[in-house]
């Protein structure tokens, strides 16, 4: 028996948690709330900050939206879907630092349900984290692993390392042949635990997000950077765009079933560039960066 209310009161929730740990440590700024509703159903809040001490742009909306009928991007994997009705909330984040030593970063959560009058309603929870640093340290990239092994380690032992492996296979441009970044967690289509072990999972993902990814944002905010480095993350961004405007399910989902533009494309750094043919120099810390866009074992 799926629980409706309970997974839309724990996201609610969420977004309060990583709200309220986000303007801590900026220290500055404040999220502004743009609350709105969908024409053919359901609607959402959105909160932005922006020109933070130490977030330039920072995004976590929650939705909770419905139809009659999917878009193609959701019944062309899953055709037992068609002709059904569908509810679908969730919280979804990005947060683009100003100093190109703090790591960019995404979550989401999420819960679907599609029913049908006389037939078993399908549904499932989906989710995860990643990290998409621009000058990667090891420490940081262990340490964000490590949460999220810990997080759903008590579930069984075997999902970190395939869900690692789905977010290292998720989270790559196959056009520039490397990942977005070095990875955490991606889960989809999750129900097999029944529905409060299965629920109880996505809690575990997202409560992990702020342990993971603030001490990092702690131990390199005061990091002294130049206009070398600015330039280079604002490049490495433009990787960001492609990838969320080419690839990522959540933005064609969104788009296709009428969502609100703004609240799907706030995910979208505030700048970005692209420079023909760019290359960085051998042995400096731009080149470091290509090491990392592959997958790799950081536990």
């Amino acid at each position: 028996m799926t629980d409706f209310h309970a997974v839309k009161s724990y996201l609610l929730e969420l977004q309060d948690t990583i709200c309220n740990a986000l303007e801590a440590e900026d220290g500055q700024a404040t999220f502004q709330q743009d609350q709105w509703n969908r024409e053919e159903g359901g609607g959402g809040r959105s909160r932005v900050m922006a020109d933070g001490a130490v977030f330039e742009k920072a995004g976590v909306g929650f939705s909770h939206v419905m139809g009659s009928t999917l878009p193609p991007s959701a019944t062309a994997a899953r055709p037992e879907l068609a002709g059904r009705s569908w509810q679908a909330m969730g919280v979804s984040l990005v947060i683009h630092p100003e100093n190109p030593y703090v790591p960019t970063s995404h979550a989401n959560v999420r819960f679907f349900v599609a029913e049908k009058d006389g037939e078993d309603p399908v549904w499932w929870f989906g989710g995860g984290f990643d990290l998409t640093p621009f000058y990667p340290i090891d420490e940081d990239c262990v340490h964000f692993h490590q949460v999220a092994k810990d997080a759903i380690d008590p579930f069984g032992a075997d999902y970190y390392p395939k869900y690692k492996k789905a977010c290292d296979t998720y989270f790559y441009l196959p056009h520039r042949d490397e990942t977005r970044g070095v990875g955490g967690l991606f889960f989809d289509d999750f129900n097999e635990l029944g529905f409060d072990q299965s629920f109880a999972f996505m809690q575990a993902v997202g409560n992990a997000f702020v342990p993971a990814y603030v001490p990092i944002v702690s131990r390199r905010k005061e990091t002294t950077y130049g206009m070398r480095e600015r330039e280079f993350q604002l490049y490495r961004r433009g990787r960001y765009v492609e990838f969320n405007l080419v690839y990522d399910r959540g933005t064609l989902f969104g788009l296709q079933s009428g969502g609100r533009t703004e609240s799907i494309l706030m995910s979208m750094p505030p700048l970005a560039r692209w420079e023909y043919g760019y290359v960085p120099e051998s042995h400096t810390d731009e080149a470091k960066l290509f090491e990392y866009l592959k997958p790799r074992e950081w536990l």
